[in-house]
């Protein structure tokens, strides 16, 4: 890690971070301030593009569930439902009852992914220790109850998906194949040794020493009728958003700037936006079960909460709510139904998004009628969230002048951290200007 601070006799503060912690992927920080006045602000993701919508085009739609799935290791479900639910739209694929099974993998990545993060990348900052090894001496137990947990959602993964890791069971139109009662049944049992100790760790987290930290957030994520958000539903915002996946880029863009690999989400009319688990909480905390709301009820969480410190609240939720809905499933699993449905190669167009740990990942794919794909738009929730990073570090920075230089600059890596940023998601595309055209 290599952190540089310097302050000048004129009150210039310049905060650098060349390498960023306990984040996926590589990107660094800069702020510099004059008084208490924010000049510059730039999270620069570093990380070299690797160009997934390119090299997508001319690939057979039945590949892009495996390919995507290569996009992130933390994350890869969330890439196979988004390029899945795209091009059933563009085929024209009913999955029916399999969109259930869907939820029941989702529900292993919110675990694993979440348990990580809360764990092993977020708890040290408040901790005040430098990784997760710093907080054995006190809390090995704990660390070995969020491992268990974890262990419980990657089953979950390997259940469905085939494996832990960029899945391989995924295909357009359901699954290659149903694994059988008994692989279910231990899913089931280590998720039930873990139930406790989920609704433990809302508690845990919640008595945590939050910074002061009170923002209005336009929050966006999907909203559905009947369910906590995973897989389906419509894009709602704090500011009264409500519009169907197919609209997404008649509201949303990604501008490129010079500092980052990354390209920038916006609204159409330049405002930066908030996706991720507090996003989700604020605008569907209703969906939650009544247990759960209890919960939050006791801890004294209450929506909306415009403290994204508070974000790992809103993890924890989202964790047990998983744990729940995952026991709901595998109690009520079938292996005897089909696997997956007919699909057909046709011409279309097809837009997917679901709700990754991290917030909404939107696909849009054009498909020629030999099921080649002709177009590929990817948007990944960290690039959606960077803008917002940004203006966070504007807000926050002024009220740390008097933190000495170290305590500063460790208070914004945290305040990064807040949003588990996924850098090499977000680096998969670099647009390219050449006189008057732009090419995606």
């Amino acid at each position: 890690m290599n952190r540089v601070s310097t302050r000048s006799k004129i009150s210039e503060c310049v905060i650098e971070v060349k390498n960023l912690a306990r984040v996926e992927g590589e990107g660094a920080l800069l702020i510099r301030a004059e008084g208490n006045k924010v000049t510059d602000v730039r999270l620069n993701i570093f990380e070299p593009p690797r160009f997934y919508e390119a090299f997508l085009r001319g690939r057979s739609y039945a590949e892009v569930p495996d390919i995507t799935a290569r996009i992130c290791g933390i994350c890869p479900v969330a890439y196979q439902m988004s390029a899945c639910h795209a091009l059933e739209q563009a085929l024209g694929a009913e999955t029916g009852s399999l969109r259930w099974l869907r939820r029941l993998l989702y529900c292993g990545e919110w675990i694993e992914s979440h348990v990580l993060h809360m764990f092993m990348l977020h708890l040290p900052d408040f901790m005040k220790v430098e990784s997760v090894v710093g907080l054995l001496k006190d809390y090995k137990e704990v660390v070995a109850q969020a491992l268990a947990l974890k262990k419980a959602g990657n089953q979950i993964v390997a259940l469905m998906g085939g494996r832990e890791v960029h899945p391989i069971n995924v295909k357009v139109g359901g699954f290659y194949r149903l694994p059988p009662r008994e692989k279910a049944e231990h899913a089931l049992t280590l998720l039930k040794q873990s139930r406790q100790f989920a609704a433990d760790t809302i508690r845990l987290v919640a008595g945590l020493p939050f910074p002061d930290l009170d923002i209005d957030y336009e929050c966006v994520a999907l909203r559905h009728p009947d369910e906590y958000p995973m897989n389906q539903g419509r894009l709602i915002s704090t500011s009264g958003l409500d519009i169907a996946i197919e609209e997404f880029l008649d509201h949303f863009q990604e501008i490129h700037v010079e500092h980052s690999n990354a390209l920038h989400g916006r609204l159409k009319d330049g405002r930066p936006y908030l996706v991720g688990p507090l996003a989700r909480v604020n605008l569907n905390f209703d969906r939650f079960p009544a247990a759960i709301k209890a919960i939050a009820e006791e801890v004294g969480f209450r929506v909306p909460c415009r403290n994204n410190f508070k974000s790992i609240i809103a993890r924890a939720l989202e964790t047990l709510y998983a744990v729940d809905h995952a026991i709901e499933l595998l109690e009520q699993y079938d292996p005897s139904r089909p696997a997956s449905v007919p699909v057909t190669p046709r011409e279309g167009i097809g837009h997917g998004c679901t709700e990754a740990p991290r917030g909404i990942l939107y696909h849009r794919y054009a498909v020629s009628g030999d099921g080649l794909i002709c177009e590929a738009i990817i948007t990944p929730p960290t690039a959606q969230n960077q803008p917002q990073i940004e203006e966070d570090l504007r807000t926050y920075f002024p009220r740390l002048m008097d933190c000495s230089e170290e305590e500063a600059t460790l208070r914004c890596e945290h305040l990064i951290r807040n949003y588990d940023p996924c850098i090499s998601c977000a680096t998969h595309f670099l647009r390219i200007k050449k006189e008057e055209v732009d090419s995606r």
